[in-house]
């Protein structure tokens, strides 16, 4: 029996090791000896602006006026909002600039992906540049997107989404893992594509869009992997970049356990992924699945450490504690305090790595009930 503990603990702290540096790190190397850079163009295609909402009023106004500065051609561009059941005003503050080349598009009772479905439908430009009421985006950012598919190979191409600095330290950590990911996306492109977009700034080519199931809660994700598995690459530009509020750890982990269940339905979806014959088999399982099973590795390394021979089990159960009960006492650390430094990270992955357990509800519970506001400083403040 011990030693099936130590195997199960071994094993376990292998793979969480992996996953979480390992793979950085090698993707890291990879990079720099292979790379396929992405061949752009100027050639101006025409574009449908594609902007979901649903009761926005707070934010629709500095949205729309952030879609009308980028700095592309109007007369090769069309913005479709699409009102998913708004009660708050919102419809009629986008009616207010139907003047300056803003249709709105109106669903009486739905969700995102029939909203998207919607614009989709009724949309006429060669490139969809999908985007969301939050964030703004650079003036720049359209065109730079565009520019990618002057490269036959790209089929999506995605921005950046940048979070302003945090007024607090669980704010910042947050924002910490963003660029944990974006770090990951960055070399993924450079080798072919990434797995998803930047929901809130991503565009691909009209002839690519499928219809999104009526429960898809990634649309960002559903999409392109749609123009990935026709060989397309989904690649990821950094110089188009939107900006957003950050976000407090409360909502994070409700935004996290959405995110994390949709890359089950994602599986189901598209369960080549998961085939050797997926050309980026090794990077999705790496970074993408094998998320899906971090804390299961952590509940594992848990329990089998009572099981460890000799000192090894007081010392692995007495490090976990420690690290859990550090989690646990960061709200009454105070924001000014040096231990905040420690407390704070500590308890972000903790809550995320809860988050990840809870989206496994995908299986018992019907995806809309998944849906939650994200709410953000900014929101809270206005």
């Amino acid at each position: 029996m011990t030693q099936v503990a130590l195997a199960v603990f071994l094993g376990s702290a292998a793979f969480l090791l992996y996953v979480l540096f390992g793979y950085p790190l090698l993707l890291a190397l990879m990079t720099r000896r292979e790379r396929r850079p992405v061949r752009k163009g100027t050639e101006q295609k025409t574009v449908s602006v594609i902007l979901p909402v649903r009761n926005g009023a707070a934010w629709i106004r500095r949205k729309l006026e952030s879609i009308l500065a980028l700095e592309y051609p109007r007369e090769k561009t069309e913005v479709l909002v699409v009102s998913n059941g708004s009660a708050d005003g919102t419809e009629a503050l986008v009616e207010e600039y139907a003047g300056r080349g803003v249709r709105l598009l109106r669903l009486e009772e739905g969700n995102k992906a029939k909203a998207l479905n919607l614009a989709i439908g009724q949309a006429a430009g060669e490139i969809l540049f999908f985007t969301d009421v939050r964030q703004e985006l650079e003036p720049g950012s359209l065109g730079r997107l565009v520019s990618c598919f002057a490269d036959p190979e790209v089929g999506v191409a995605s921005g950046e989404l940048v979070i302003r600095e945090g007024e607090s330290r669980e704010e910042s950590n947050v924002g910490l893992y963003w660029r944990y990911e974006k770090f990951i996306r960055r070399r993924l492109s450079r080798l072919d594509s990434v797995f998803g977009a930047t929901g809130c700034i991503y565009a691909m080519r009209r002839s690519l869009a499928v219809p999104l199931p009526e429960d898809c809660l990634l649309d960002d994700m559903y999409l392109p992997l749609a123009a990935f598995f026709r060989g397309y690459r989904v690649i990821f530009e950094e110089r188009a970049r939107a900006f957003d509020y950050p976000t407090a750890l409360a909502s994070e982990f409700r935004r996290k356990i959405r995110t994390l269940a949709g890359n089950y339905q994602i599986l189901r979806a598209y369960p080549g992924l998961l085939r050797r014959s997926n050309r980026m088999w090794m990077h999705y399982v790496s970074h993408k699945f094998a998320r899906l099973l971090l804390p299961f590795a952590l509940l594992a390394a848990a329990v089998s450490s009572f099981g460890l021979p000799g000192v090894w089990a007081p010392w692995a159960v007495g490090s976990q504690a420690l690290f859990y009960g550090i989690a646990l006492a960061d709200p009454w650390v105070k924001e000014s305090s040096g231990l905040k430094r420690i407390t704070s990270p500590v308890r972000t992955f903790t809550v995320l790595m809860a988050a990840t357990a809870c989206a496994i509800s995908i299986l018992f519970v019907p995806a809309g009930r998944l849906w939650k506001p994200t709410e953000v400083r900014r929101a809270r403040g206005a």
